[in-house]
């Protein structure tokens, strides 16, 4: 079995996974099998030139690269890097990543958006 290449997040909060409207991401990863979503991931980092260098060694090799997070539970998740990309920010660098979310991922993520939608309705 291939091993894959990990970005762990070891503590902090549960990275938010935002859906991109731009069709050719999808592209990017291309499998048997529609399992996800292509979402963007927006990570503050201070190694940011050696994750994304990790990164592009790992695909020349042929190895998958995965992002390591913990959820609201604390419980250990991964879900696929299809790209990642370096920017300075006036806080410091930020790492982008294009992550494969499941679509249960989604699904959660979006059901507990809507729990909170619904203390900001007004029954009259």
């Amino acid at each position: 079995m291939i091993e894959p290449e990990l970005i762990e997040i070891i503590e902090g909060p549960t990275p938010e996974f935002q859906p991109t409207p731009q069709s050719w991401l999808q592209s990017l990863y291309e499998g048997p099998t529609l399992n996800g979503e292509t979402s963007l991931c927006r990570l503050r980092t201070a190694t940011g030139a050696d994750i994304v260098a990790r990164c592009q060694r790992a695909w020349a090799e042929g190895r998958p690269v995965r992002l390591d997070f913990p959820d609201e539970l604390r419980m250990r998740r991964q879900v696929d890097v299809v790209a990642v990309r370096r920017a300075e920010v006036s806080e410091g660098e930020l790492l982008l990543l294009w992550v494969v979310a499941p679509f249960e991922m989604l699904l959660e993520e979006e059901e507990a958006g809507d729990d909170d939608d619904d203390d900001l309705l007004q029954w009259d």
